[in-house]
């Protein structure tokens, strides 16, 4: 789950390898190296993914429908004809992988590629057609409930439809005709522009991560351009010029100039500015610039990307006016966005007549540096810094601590462990099921705590993985309320990254993340697709999307293994105290505006769920788009509000806000309850 994209950000170290990209006119082709690499993904995931699963005709079948539909996902392109095409291979995908043959990767890419080109005079023709928007009739929006299209003529009456709704939307937006035509024009132009520049790499990771998620919605084949964007989030460290990247109508737009990095060094390059063309070498060797115009992001960021201490040039379009080349040396930057960070808050100013001190420490991902790690030294931890906080917290006296996990994806496994044992005693964090039912413990080994007092946790339906160890662990253990959603994300699988090479076979060729095992709580659950279930529950947009693990593909089932052995904390969190506390939380959210304007929000999101269709008449969609936006933005701001994401440019971690008000009120509720259960036992 999720960890942030980094294709935007130009710190990348080293030039990877690509898999070979061979072009025979306009045919991609994979090489035989791609073939060995196929050949070893496929054992691998035979002997270590924990299904031990096989690679037979079942699996092929499946295969097959998932590449298909990840290129076609809307059913705009292939035709039913195509897919009995690709159905004389529904029995034999395993065989082809198991040889090295990637003939039907590169079948169903061409075809869509084909068919794409096939459709372009249609679109046009289409975008430039008179259409009646009096007419009605309504368009299917969930593609699972189309058939591929029969005929050339069934898929062009999808296509109308499609070309009406794009320009009756912008018809909405008050846009011109002849602009709206034009956009149009150049966003299907743009797309099979953005098609003709896959990668042989992309392929092969589309067809091979295809075939694991049959197995299991987190397994996936990382070529060695995704697994190096991959170590960059992990390691929260990486190299290059410094700056947050967009696509945005054809240009590569500068979002954000980096602290630190040798953009803001230099100086020059400011947000606004288009990158138009780029050449890697810098000005010391013979080369021209690389028009990236047009470009996809990820290939202009493979163009920017090279090693520290190195020189890159970039052609920039200003904002202003003119446009001027920049010579920048690229430079190791440390990634300061997803740290941990504290925060304390004097009550006084929250709730009169209340004058104890919360801290806050929002815990965005849970990372770890491997490579610094096993170097030893120092080496970026989430672990480190939350103990320093802690630390922080202690000396100035703060009297409860809120641990949030909102958005919170998960990370390093490590790292859910060792947070995990600055708040509890010596003893078992997680429980670990491997291939062959094989259980294992993973135990906090100091029995330092660093934080005694009360602490709740914030979690939503995000909470993932790492986050999820963390929250049950601390529930397990009696050492703190879990608040939130109604419960977190639902993920209880552990992946590893190994790198797809033997003795024999060498080279960059990626690596695969594979599911390698399950975690359980110390009480025995699985927190898989069940999640973490919240002590207080407050009401959340994100509870009623189709969000959590449960809804993926493929998941793996719920189960129990046995308890662990452990010994909760103490008795000053018991079941009558969360009854209480989540008595007077509901009591405060039923009388609150803010919460009942969220209620609503949930109600009217909930009668959308259920539709099935969107009108293409101009006065009806209207009527429906006005009051859909209506809802959208009040749901996208209580989704903000409920998850302690600021709408500001300075970062905020704990905003004033009606829910994070409420999370200040249980929190000195529990306060105030464990305090007199402390003098009650005294």
């Amino acid at each position: 789950m999720a960890t942030p994209s980094v294709r935007g950000l130009l710190f990348f170290s080293g030039v990877a390898t690509i898999t070979g990209l061979a072009l025979a006119g306009d045919t991609v082709s994979l090489s035989s190296n791609d073939g060995t690499t196929a050949k070893l993904v496929a054992r691998m995931v035979e002997s270590r993914h924990i299904a031990h699963p096989e690679i037979d005709d079942e699996l092929s079948r499946r295969l097959l429908h998932r590449y298909v539909d990840a290129w076609d996902p809307q059913k705009l392109y292939f035709l039913q004809s195509d897919i009995d095409d690709f159905s004389r291979n529904m029995s034999d995908l395993d065989d082809q992988i198991e040889s090295g043959n990637l003939d039907f990767a590169t079948l169903v890419f061409e075809r869509v590629r084909k068919r794409m080109y096939e459709r372009a005079e249609t679109i046009s023709q289409q975008i430039d057609a008179a259409h009646d928007y009096s007419v009605d009739e309504e368009m299917i929006t969930d593609p699972d409930d189309l058939d591929w299209a029969a005929s050339v003529e069934v898929l062009s009456e999808r296509w109308r439809k499609r070309i009406k709704f794009d320009l009756l939307m912008l018809k909405l937006d008050d846009t011109d005709l002849d602009e709206a035509r034009t956009r149009l024009h150049k966003r299907y132009k743009r797309s099979r522009g953005f098609l003709d520049q896959t990668e042989g790499h992309e392929i092969l990771e589309q067809y091979l991560s295809s075939m694991t998620h049959c197995l299991d919605p987190h397994s996936s084949y990382m070529s060695p351009q995704t697994l190096l964007d991959f170590k960059i989030v992990m390691s929260q460290k990486l190299e290059g010029i410094g700056a947050r990247l967009r696509f945005d109508d054809g240009y590569t737009l500068v979002e954000e100039v980096i602290e630190g990095g040798a953009a803001a060094e230099d100086g020059r390059l400011i947000k606004g500015d288009k990158i138009i063309g780029v050449d890697p070498d810098g000005p010391d060797k013979p080369a021209e610039l690389i028009d990236v115009v047009e470009m996809k992001l990820t290939k202009v960021v493979d163009n920017i990307r090279g090693k520290s201490n190195t020189e890159v040039t970039l052609q920039v379009r200003k904002e202003a006016g003119g446009t001027e080349e920049y010579v920048l040396t690229r430079q190791t930057v440390q990634i300061e966005d997803q740290d941990v960070e504290g925060k304390i808050i004097e009550t006084g100013n929250w709730f009169e007549g209340r004058q104890e001190k919360i801290g806050i420490i929002n815990i965005p991902s849970f990372y770890r540096d491997f490579s610094g790690a096993s170097s030893g030294g120092l080496f970026k931890s989430t672990s480190r810094d939350v103990r320093k906080e802690l630390v922080r917290f202690r000396k100035q006296g703060v009297d409860a601590l809120i641990v949030d996990l909102r958005w919170n994806g998960g990370g390093a496994l490590t790292e859910a462990v060792e947070v995990t044992g600055l708040f509890i005693p010596k003893g078992p964090v997680v429980q670990v099921r491997e291939p062959g039912n094989t259980e294992k413990i993973l135990e906090d080994e100091d029995p330092e705590m660093y934080w005694r007092e009360p602490m709740i946790v914030v979690c939503n339906r995000l909470s993932a993985s790492a986050s999820e160890i963390f929250a049950g662990a601390i529930k397990d253990y009696r050492r703190g309320l879990v608040v939130g959603d109604r419960t977190t994300h639902g993920k209880g699988t552990v992946q590893n990254v190994m790198p797809v090479t033997t003795s024999l076979f060498g080279g960059q060729r990626g690596a695969l993340k594979l599911t390698i095992s399950k975690f359980y709580r110390v009480n025995g659950d699985s927190t898989q697709t069940r999640g973490v279930i919240s002590d207080v529950i407050l009401p959340s947009v994100l509870d009623h999307r189709d969000i959590g693990e449960d809804s993926l593909d493929n998941a793996l089932a719920f189960d129990r293994i046995s308890h662990a052995g452990y010994v909760p904390y103490s008795s000053f969190l018991n079941d009558s105290m969360k009854e209480e506390l989540g008595v007077r939380s509901e009591a405060r959210v039923k009388t609150d505006k803010e919460f009942t304007r969220l209620n609503r929000a949930i109600a009217r999101y909930e009668e959308r769920k259920k539709r099935k269709t969107i009108s293409l008449n101009e006065e009806t969609l209207r009527h429906e788009e006005e009051a859909i936006k209506r809802e959208q933005e009040e749901q996208e701001e209580m989704i903000r509000k409920a998850s302690g994401v600021s709408d500001e440019d300075t970062r905020d971690i704990f905003k004033d806000d009606f829910y994070n008000r409420e999370l200040m009120q249980i929190t000195l509720d529990y306060l105030e309850m464990r305090n007199t259960l402390r003098t009650v036992n005294r």
